[in-house]
């Protein structure tokens, strides 16, 4: 059957190629921005800072340096995508990152490193690259499945980052093991080069792209999806974030044996990734066949009942499996928050909206911890859990409201007609 030209710029007869390369590359891009974190004070001791405080400070400057440059380019990223082409965001990414991650085993200042891990920030984006390129050529009907693949992927990858970055260091130095990370997203810069397909861009589209551009967001016909789906995704970024900066002084009181406190914090912290590597794929076919928007509320309704007894936890194990619970609760939000601006913006704006998307989980992901470290500090640790229950609880009260009155709106035209 033939297509017509906006068919072919949402739909790519080698997606599946192309998932699997941008499965692998996400994968292996989040391991070696994310190995670092284990030995990241230790390399900035190295480089010249002194004291504990300096220490702690550099760290968090270096390591935050890297979100807020990406939350800030992602939006223009996105745009250049849609104008330029994904692949060639793609290609830009893995190779800008590669060399800057190859750079930053060679700093010999903590300027220096700050400045590379800006550069990272700004040159990167490879696995929010490549979630808009799966979005958007994958098709309608397996977007789901698709982005939970994609979604499972890039929590892999953090999660196993920091592992290697524990084991790596003592055997071949840190870096080494800045010089392997960057060899590391060169092969896939490799891949991307050469594996991935796009289909040729639209005449329009590269007429659009010389022309002068309209903004991506007076193109949308109905903007209350898009908005409820931007507030969705930072809201899962902070209710995810928010209870990090307290897990461990919350273990400290739950656990008798003091010396296990560490240990039994990093399992809580990836009690939930784990659960949402496990969801992802499964609630993303699931979300493709009852409607991605039900997931959406089921999930954060779920989460937010969750998060109740998170707070009234008598044993470290009652938390490791509430916080797994909550995982797979939360495993299909992203994918699914990713196909509902999909089916609701137009092909030529799509990765300028997704860009906006992920900027609304990198300020989450910034706001969740200093809220959440604030309110435990100050009102007790049980406050972070419940507010952060009444948060999940509005957020899908007001998609299940946006839901119905645009449902309403939509059978009143059909009506009509």
């Amino acid at each position: 059957m033939a297509q017509d030209g906006t068919e072919q710029s949402t739909y790519n007869v080698h997606w599946r190629r192309n998932l699997t390369v941008c499965f692998a590359g996400s994968f292996s891009t989040l391991i070696a921005m994310t190995l670092l974190l284990p030995f990241l004070p230790l390399y900035v001791e190295q480089l010249g800072a002194e004291g504990h405080a300096a220490i702690v400070q550099w760290s968090g400057i270096a390591y935050g340096a890297t979100f807020l440059a990406a939350a800030l380019v992602a939006p223009l990223w996105g745009r250049l995508g849609d104008r330029y082409g994904r692949k060639l965001m793609l290609v830009r990414a893995s190779f800008g990152m590669a060399i800057c991650m190859s750079l930053t085993g060679m700093v010999e200042t903590v300027w220096q490193l700050v400045l590379l891990r800006l550069l990272i920030g700004f040159a990167g984006g490879y696995s929010s690259g490549s979630t808009i390129l799966v979005a958007m050529q994958t098709p309608k009907d397996r977007s789901g499945w698709a982005l939970g693949v994609m979604s499972s992927g890039i929590t892999a990858g953090g999660l196993v980052g920091p592992l290697l970055g524990g084991a790596l260091p003592p055997l071949i130095g840190i870096r080494a093991t800045f010089l392997m990370s960057g060899g590391v997203i060169f092969l896939a810069f490799l891949a991307t080069t050469f594996l991935i397909k796009e289909n040729p861009r639209p005449l329009a589209a590269k007429n659009s792209s010389t022309a002068k551009p309209q903004s991506g967001w007076s193109q949308i016909p109905d903007k209350r999806p898009v908005v409820a789906m931007l507030a969705t995704g930072m809201l899962l970024a902070f209710a995810t974030m928010s209870i990090e900066p307290i897990i461990t002084v919350y273990v400290q009181q739950l656990i008798e044996d003091q010396s296990r406190v560490t240990m039994v914090a990093g399992v809580v912290m990836s009690a939930a990734a784990f659960g949402a590597i496990l969801s992802a794929s499964w609630m993303g076919k699931l979300a493709d066949r009852i409607g991605h928007w039900n997931v959406v509320v089921a999930a954060l309704a779920v989460s937010a009942l969750l998060l109740i007894p998170q707070a009234f936890v008598t044993e470290g194990w009652q938390l490791i499996g509430l916080r797994f619970l909550m995982g797979l609760a939360l495993g299909g939000l992203l994918p699914c928050i990713t196909s509902v601006i999909r089916h609701n913006v137009p092909d030529g704006v799509g990765g300028n909206v997704l860009g906006l998307s992920i900027s609304a989980q990198y300020v989450g992901q910034v706001v969740g911890p200093l809220l959440g470290g604030f309110a435990g500090g100050h009102f007790g640790m049980r406050s972070v859990f419940l507010g952060t229950s009444m948060l999940m609880a509005g957020g899908a009260a007001y998609n299940w409201i946006v839901q119905s009155r645009r449902t309403r709106n939509m059978l009143a035209q059909a009506g009509k007609s």
